[in-house]
């Protein structure tokens, strides 16, 4: 797929007031600084589209990108920031829930896990509970370049193993680096694939 055209369209702090559409929406999801904002951009080909930060969880709001004006990326808050108050995390859970759970248009979540981590309590737990609510998503490693490739490959079937310990299948999974563009084609012609069966 060829990205012709990637805009902001708009922020929002409540799901319920996402643009009135029906085109399909591709969410992106996953831990404070995993990544998120840079492979949006990579993605895009747009490099300042997702602000990018060396802070965790800058985030806050459901932010609305239209691609090629047929489809949305949706930059999701950041979950399991620690430095967060109580009820500013209970805000953002809300807000995330919501949307993954109460959007129709919402096609695929990409679930974005650091390729260099363990498996991650956190990660697993919001794993599972997609797995429970029946959400489609995927899994898109991230940062694979800070990796030599075998190692890298180690690390995600490792992951995969210990997934397949709960699950009796596994979703699609993606191997990227918003530093050499590495995944790109795969995960556009994934999009492109659900676009055109839809």
């Amino acid at each position: 797929m060829k990205i012709k055209s990637a805009e902001f369209e708009i922020s929002n702090s409540d799901w319920r007031k996402c643009p009135d559409t029906h085109e399909p929406e591709y969410a992106f999801i996953g831990r404070s600084n995993v990544g998120k904002s840079s492979l949006i951009n990579m993605l895009t080909g747009r490099k300042g589209l997702a602000k990018t930060s060396a802070t965790p969880g800058k985030t806050l709001l459901i932010n609305h990108f239209k691609v090629n004006g047929e489809w949305y990326i949706v930059d999701l808050p950041g979950y399991g920031y620690a430095r967060r108050g109580k009820e500013e995390r209970e805000n953002l859970r809300r807000m995330i829930e919501g949307y993954i759970l109460g959007r129709e248009q919402m096609t695929c979540l990409f679930v974005l896990v650091d390729s260099r981590l363990e498996p991650q309590k956190i990660d697993m737990e919001f794993i599972n509970w997609l797995g429970e609510n029946g959400v489609p998503f995927a899994l898109v490693f991230t940062k694979l370049d800070k990796m030599g490739r075998v190692a890298g490959t180690d690390k995600v079937e490792a992951y995969k193993r210990e997934l397949l310990k709960t699950w009796e299948e596994l979703p699609p999974v993606f191997l990227t680096s918003s530093e050499d563009g590495r995944g790109r084609d795969e995960l556009l012609d994934y999009i492109q694939s659900i676009n055109q069966s839809i």
